[in-house]
């Protein structure tokens, strides 16, 4: 599989995995908090990731990425109630990404993909998502960091950078992915 098909889906898959890890240490009321009417909850935001991934990732290569059965609006208001409900659209947007992507070749990456009638290339399309998704995920993680009563770190914890870097500079010089060592963790 080409690099940056490869690095994509392992970047996805990182903050898939931070979002996890921020949700697992919440309770079940504190995914459905926002701080006020203007705020989404977890819950929310999941909401909206699903159904943008929805749209973007099915017939990737085929249709617009703006499907005309999405109703963006909605997403943004809640209509789960439980935990379970929250996690299969979690799964279900995420599956429908990798899926997309473990499909693509080397070939497709300069192929001409609509979102709302503009035209991106593969890539293109892969970047503006790997900027999308990661700013909820990380929005998930600040409120996560609000409200648990302790949080455990979900990279370098603080204080720990020192040791995290001697460590690094310990081994020899070699290729790997940033998120390798946190996705073995996972």
């Amino acid at each position: 599989m080409n690099d940056l098909i490869e690095s994509a889906r392992k970047q996805f898959e990182y903050y898939k995995m931070l979002g996890d890890k921020a949700m697992q240490q919440l309770s079940d009321e504190q995914l459905f908090w926002s701080f006020n009417e203007e705020s989404n909850s977890i819950a929310t935001i999941v909401k909206h990731l699903w159904g943008n991934m929805l749209s973007r990732w099915t017939d990737f290569l085929t249709t617009d990425g703006e499907k005309a059965t999405r109703n963006r609006d909605f997403e943004f208001v809640n209509d789960a109630t439980t935990r379970q409900e929250v996690l299969q659209r979690w799964e279900e947007g995420w599956t429908c990404l990798f899926q997309a992507l473990d499909s693509l070749s080397v070939e497709d990456l300069t192929r001409i993909v609509y979102i709302r009638n503009q035209g991106h290339t593969v890539t293109e399309a892969i970047n503006r998502q790997l900027a999308h998704y990661p700013y909820h995920v990380g929005q998930m993680v600040f409120i996560g960091k609000m409200l648990a009563s302790q949080w455990t770190s979900l990279s370098v914890p603080r204080g720990q950078s020192v040791n995290y870097n001697q460590e690094k500079f310990a081994q020899p010089k070699h290729r790997a992915h940033f998120t390798d060592d946190f996705l073995k963790k996972a």
